[in-house]
């Protein structure tokens, strides 16, 4: 769930909270005149391609974080999106100053199609280029992968956060202070748990799947890779 109660706890108050007491009239018309909160999450895929066009040297500078001495022969490539749109039915007190929002909060998360990149020294049909393409389809996977999980994670967190009740906040505000919630807090909060996959794609990258690439196919990718360093 996410943590930033701090500034944003405070809408959830009620105007009787401290009272203790019972539904107040205002509270009784928002929870059963109004609709009650919904929140929306969808997730979708977006396919795949793969370029063979670019050299293990153009790659390597593309993803800029090669280790020292390392060459990149194959790089998967995509960005995440996170959308949030919200609404709501609002109801103001003229007694008390208060308003009440019912939150209509709409979440799509998606990766843009992923690019998968082979070095143009590995000509379709090889069998380096069957290799590279199989480590580079494992990356994809974990993003797909991680996609539902987010989903699932993030669509706990909304029902656990609104609660299918309205929100309530000083006359003037409510809106804005829902709008901050989403810029603020959720946002941040999703793209940090899609963000989460990059451990995953760390692991795949291990040292000993490098080492296990280097031997593949009797050799031929080291072989390949060493004639373009122009090593013999």
């Amino acid at each position: 769930m996410p943590g930033w109660c701090l500034a944003l706890c405070w809408l959830a108050a009620s105007p009787a909270a401290a009272a203790g007491a019972g539904r107040t009239p205002f509270q009784a018309r928002c929870e059963d005149s109004i609709n009650k909160s919904v929140s929306i999450l969808t997730a979708q895929q977006n396919g795949y391609s793969v370029d063979n066009r670019l050299s293990f040297r153009a790659l390597t500078v593309m993803k800029g974080a090669a280790r020292a001495n390392t060459y990149v022969l194959g790089l998967t490539k995509t960005d995440s999106r996170v959308a949030i749109a919200s609404d709501g039915a609002m109801l103001t007190d003229p007694v008390t100053g208060y308003e009440c929002v019912s939150p209509q909060v709409s979440v799509k998360l998606s990766y843009a199609p992923v690019l998968i990149y082979v070095s143009s020294e590995f000509p379709p049909g090889s069998c380096g280029y069957k290799e590279i393409l199989e480590h580079e389809f494992r990356h994809m996977k974990a993003y797909m992968d991680h996609l539902p999980k987010v989903e699932q994670t993030v669509r706990a967190a909304l029902a656990n956060r609104y609660g299918g009740k309205p929100l309530y906040a000083p006359g003037g505000t409510a809106r804005t202070a829902l709008a901050r919630e989403i810029d603020t807090g959720w946002l941040p909060y999703i793209k940090a748990e899609m963000a989460k996959v990059e451990t995953v794609q760390a692991q795949i990258d291990a040292p000993a799947e490098y080492m296990r690439l280097s031997k593949a196919c009797n050799g031929e990718i080291q072989a390949v890779l060493s004639k373009g360093l122009g090593r013999r």
